[in-house]
């Protein structure tokens, strides 16, 4: 019904439903376990949810991250009466239904709540990396913060340190990451929870049969954060922030800048603090430079945050890295605030959110400085170093991870202009082992090419207005998450030539006519069914890299004959072998070392295992049938994403 509801209304949700390996013991012919996570994909979904929810009580609640194990199962009406009794739920005759509707379904709800699923798991990944101490250390001052019982303390940090000695053991000789967590946490919370009924109310599932008001009453009435402040009483973290009602006037904001020095970002915070309007809604916006703050930059920001609680609090400091966000992260928390992160616009490249150009935009314009209140400018020896180690801190990462990673944790971002997208390509710069040799060569480089830098860097005038337009926004409640940009290259997965599939089709029938052993072959595989769509691949992304698609660039659109030479099949794949031809005169090569057009392959084959034909027929594994004279089909070359 949830879904049914979400999906006619088009709320921003998506429901993935897939086998839980982990019950793979239960799986049997009668009972099929299912696992289905609701995954909100915008903070106003849940604000247009409870609107829905009032005009319907029988609505579920939707919580933050939750999943819902789903057992399917036969039974008779006997033994779903029974079940239903046991559940609690058959209270009157109306109740009865169920046996008769819902009597094969099973359902259950889990609740670990989302701060400390969030907060002390997830974001605890990387400290747990230092050792079982400094996690200990890590949840306990996050709790501190969050005003915990002391009985509370002592059963989470309970589950916590199982959780550590859990995780560790798995992942000994693996890195633990973000997108860890939820997979490993899922059943080992399920398996902890089973324990004892203590264990079960800490974790906070449903139980195995739910009704609505039930799950309130747990949820709401009976705080399942474990002796935290009531959702009431205390703000939200970050990541749930982004809607209208999430970012309200009573509420305060940290503006704050995940970059690189040089990204203008203190210019950005002046002219936003002398714009008109702030951004819109009435609250006072003031700034903290971190170059002008001596001792801890954050703790600075917290103290500030309670003596203006409802204010915009524009960080003047550059946050390059998850130990900077999960800092933003706590004081959002115990200041009652959300955040928004401005990131510099770029590319970036496979393995850092900021392409080489962007880095070289930054560094001249870092060598402009003068009189910096920290003391990175023209007059500094070493600024150049700098600046390509704060690179470094953002290596590990593709843009479009970063963004992501920033989406889920804040719940939205603000992009901040920076390069023409019509700007020229890169170019080659010259890179010494000696430091102090390459400083003065950078120099030279960057001042004599200052033209060339200030013509590609987008006006700061049009940078104010973007940023403005999109806080604005935000607080307004009007933010949709952008898509992350590629480069053209790089969103290309593979190029071939696109062939019709009824020559594809017609080519095979005369196959199977003319010879025996083709007609037994295809007798019984319904090729028709199986190919929807026939292609000749030339190169993919993940075996030639994305610069191999710039030599095909030309071939764009254009038609390409393809001449078919033979029928290859085993007992699991069918391919032909196929050359392509010219494009005005020119040859269109094919990176794979056996072009070909896959034509079928048996259950749970993969179509690239049609690469490995040749050696099939080498082996004897396979059948060759010769096309002579070869077969010409013409197609058209294109790129596909």
């Amino acid at each position: 019904m949830v879904s049914l509801m979400m999906k006619k209304k088009a709320f921003p949700a998506a429901f993935k439903c897939y086998y839980n390996f982990h019950k793979i013991n239960d799986l049997s012919s009668g009972n099929l376990p299912f696992k289905m996570v609701i995954h909100v994909q915008e903070d106003s979904g849940f604000q247009r949810y409870q609107k829905e929810m009032r005009k319907d009580p029988a609505l579920w609640p939707l919580y933050r991250g939750f999943f819902i194990d789903l057992d399917l199962f036969k039974a008779n009406e006997e033994e779903a009466s029974e079940m239903v009794q046991c559940s609690n739920m058959g209270k009157n005759e109306e109740d009865s239904s169920l046996a008769d509707e819902d009597a094969n379904l099973m359902v259950k709800l889990k609740f670990l709540p989302y701060k400390l699923r969030t907060f002390l798991i997830r974001n605890g990944l990387s400290t747990l990396r230092k050792g079982p101490s400094a996690y200990s250390t890590y949840y306990l001052r996050q709790m501190k913060i969050w005003n915990t019982s002391a009985a509370k303390q002592q059963e989470l940090s309970k589950m916590l340190d199982e959780w550590a000695v859990y995780i560790c053991t798995h992942y000994r000789k693996k890195s633990l990451s973000s997108w860890t967590y939820l997979s490993e946490a899922e059943p080992f919370l399920e398996q902890y929870a089973k324990r004892s009924p203590q264990n079960q109310a800490l974790i906070g599932s449903a139980g195995n049969f739910v009704e609505v008001e039930d799950i309130m009453a747990t949820v709401e009435g009976q705080d399942v954060d474990g002796g935290l402040k009531s959702e009431k009483d205390i703000a939200p973290s970050s990541p749930n922030i982004s809607t209208k009602d999430m970012v309200a006037e009573n509420d305060g904001l940290i503006v704050f800048f995940p970059g690189i020095p040089g990204c203008a970002k203190s210019a950005l915070c002046m002219e936003i603090l002398n714009a008109s309007g702030g951004l819109g809604d009435g609250r006072p916006v003031h700034s903290l430079m971190g170059d002008r703050v001596k001792c801890k930059y954050w703790q600075n920001v917290v103290g500030e945050r309670r003596r203006k609680p409802h204010s915009v609090m524009l960080a003047d400091k550059n946050a390059p890295n998850e130990e900077a966000w999960r800092q933003i992260e706590n004081v959002c928390l115990s200041t009652n605030a959300s955040a928004i992160p401005v990131i510099p616009d770029s590319e970036g490249t496979e393995i850092n959110p900021f392409s080489v150009d962007a880095l070289a935009v930054f560094i001249f314009r870092v060598l402009h400085r003068a009189n910096h209140p920290g003391n990175l400018g023209k007059s500094s020896p070493n600024a150049g170093y700098v600046l390509l180690m704060f690179y470094h801190f953002y290596e590990g990462k593709s843009r479009q991870e970063f963004e992501s990673e920033l989406i889920e944790r804040f719940g939205s971002l603000v992009r901040m202009p920076l390069l023409k997208p019509e700007r020229l390509g890169s170019r080659k710069g010259t890179y010494a082992k000696d430091w102090v040799k390459w400083e003065k060569q950078l120099r030279d480089i960057l001042l004599g090419n200052a033209d060339y830098l200030n013509s590609i860097q987008v006006p700061f005038e049009f940078v104010v207005k973007e940023v403005l337009e999109q806080l604005r926004a935000i607080v307004r409640g009007e933010y949709a998450a952008p898509t992350s940009k590629k480069g053209k290259l790089e969103s290309i997965v593979f190029a071939a030539v696109n062939l019709p599939v009824p020559e594809i089709l017609g080519l095979l029938n005369d196959l199977a006519q003319k010879n025996p052993k083709v007609g037994d072959f295809l007798k019984d595989k319904s090729i028709d069914n199986y190919i929807q769509n026939a292609h000749l691949t030339l190169a993919h992304k993940r075996s030639h890299g994305v610069n191999v698609f710039a030599d095909y660039s030309s071939f764009l659109h254009q038609k390409v004959s393809v001449e078919v030479t033979a029928l290859l099949f085993s007992e699991k794949l069918a391919a032909l072998e196929a050359e392509p031809g010219f494009v005005e005169g020119e040859k269109v090569n094919s990176k794979n070392h056996w072009p070909h057009v896959t034509v079928w392959t048996g259950e749970r084959v993969a179509a690239r295992e049609a690469n490995t034909m040749p050696q099939l027929l080498s082996q004897g594994k396979a059948t060759r049938i010769d096309i002579n004279p070869p077969v010409t089909i013409t197609g058209t070359f294109e790129f596909y994403i």
